[in-house]
């Protein structure tokens, strides 16, 4: 996105940085929870199991992207290292890894595949580096975040360019009993220096945060990008989980909110789970409850013990991709009304809190979905706006709502109308910046 001339800024409102508008493109991305846990069928590792037990039979990360593709995802990220301490790659900084396990002989790196494939299909790339570590002996001591911290470098100066870096609050003991105080200003500092463009997950940010549930949504129609984060940190003595979801209205740091969700009731990939991955139509509501409500949509997929996406989740992804594309493919207004309707989320229009934005489709069309978006360079401001349509010689409310953000979608089955206004309610400063306004039947 480019500022255009002639934009004014809000005075001291936070505003998005070029990595995070990058990210609030992004929108939609897989998850891949994968490691030993796969092949135990448990869900946090107890760090003791032997290297021997990761030994996928026939891994296609091709497929996984693939599918990611055929989903509408834009990108993906995978659990490099989870709780257990098994290391994804063969790190030089463990001996917990695919190094010793059977796998290639020990000649693999997971993070290697991932990464290729990724490029070859279009992908942005992503790594989740558990803190924990319930595997390493020198958890638990200063000599850990050292190690830590020499292990994410190698993560972030090995394989390319990255979008996103996950980090959780989980904070357990270490197999010496002990648990870690981490040094995640350091950690910070080094992921800023050699990944510019990645934007940091965490409870806190300072990149995008948690929202606050593992369902991916976001629970009511408003969603700040902004937060305010003094006094908190990450995991226990993160912000409430209502304030997670819904951010503060006039928060001091711009950290807008991503929603996670797995596609089966555990992350990890459990065979008696195959028939419990949700619907298509599940999918599609989460997808309109969190992208729909403003924030990133992170969506887990796990690979199965073969190291292929199952066909359960295979079919289920692929026709959420139909879902989407066949919902979002013909803008009615496309065209119809200068910068608000260009389809270039590069662009805007300065409009007025209080005086209708007044649209012509040209001729009585079904309307099904309502998109706007906010211009996201100068900020985030709408606190409430209404649609009508003219039914007649009379305006008719057909929708109203509370923030846009970096999109909002509202359903409206069954309306058909010739005429469309959208009217700002109030905002946080006289006049907002809109970006795009689209119509789908």
């Amino acid at each position: 996105m480019v500022l255009l001339a002639g934009m004014t800024s809000a005075q001291n409102a936070p505003k998005p940085s070029p990595a995070q508008l990058e990210w609030h493109d992004t929108e939609f991305y897989l998850f891949f929870h994968f490691g030993p846990n796969t092949f135990t069928n448990l869900e946090w590792g107890h760090g003791t199991e032997t290297e021997d037990v990761f030994n996928p039979t026939a891994l296609d990360c091709d497929q996984w992207c693939r599918l990611a593709k055929q989903a509408g995802a834009r990108g993906v990220i995978i659990t490099a290292k989870h709780h257990d301490g098994f290391c994804l790659w063969p790190s030089a900084f463990s001996s917990h890894t695919v190094r010793e396990s059977p796998w290639k002989n020990g000649k693999g790196d997971v993070l290697r595949e991932l990464a290729d494939a990724a490029r070859r299909h279009g992908l942005k790339l992503g790594f989740y580096l558990s803190p924990w570590d319930r595997n390493h002996p020198k958890y638990g001591t200063p000599e850990y975040n050292d190690i830590y911290a020499q292990t994410l470098t190698e993560l972030l100066t090995g394989y390319g360019e990255l979008f996103e870096i996950w980090w959780d609050g989980a904070n357990g003991e270490g197999p010496n009993g002990k648990k870690q105080v981490y040094d995640f200003h350091r950690f910070e500092k080094i992921a800023a220096n050699l990944q510019p463009n990645a934007v940091i997950f965490s409870d806190i940010g300072p990149g995008c945060r948690w929202a606050g549930n593992e369902e991916g949504l976001i629970k009511t129609a408003t969603n700040w990008c902004t937060l305010d984060t003094a006094g908190f940190q990450r995991g226990a003595g993160g912000p409430p989980v209502d304030t997670l979801n819904q951010g503060n209205v006039r928060g001091a740091h711009w950290i807008p909110a991503e929603c996670d969700v797995s596609i089966r009731p555990g992350w990890f990939y459990h065979p008696e789970e195959d028939n419990k991955v949700k619907t298509p139509d599940q999918l599609f509501n989460i997808y309109l409850n969190s992208v729909g409500r403003g924030a990133n949509l992170i969506l887990n997929v796990p690979p199965d013990r073969r190291g292929r996406i199952h066909e359960q989740d295979s079919a289920a992804l692929v026709t959420l991709g139909n879902l989407i594309r066949t919902s979002f493919q013909h803008n009615l207004l496309l065209g119809r009304r200068g910068r608000l309707t260009d389809g270039n989320r590069a662009t805007g229009e300065k409009v007025s809190v209080g005086k209708p934005i007044t649209f012509d489709l040209g001729r009585n069309q079904s309307i099904s979905k309502l998109v706007l978006r906010e211009y996201l360079p100068e900020g985030q401001h709408v606190q409430a706006f209404k649609v009508e349509v003219k039914k007649g010689k009379e305006w008719v409310e057909i929708a109203r709502s509370t923030t846009i953000g970096a999109r909002k979608i509202l359903t409206v089955s069954g309306q058909k109308a010739r005429h469309m206004r959208i009217t700002m309610l109030s905002s946080n400063t006289p006049m907002v910046w809109l970006s795009e306004v689209e119509v789908f039947e």
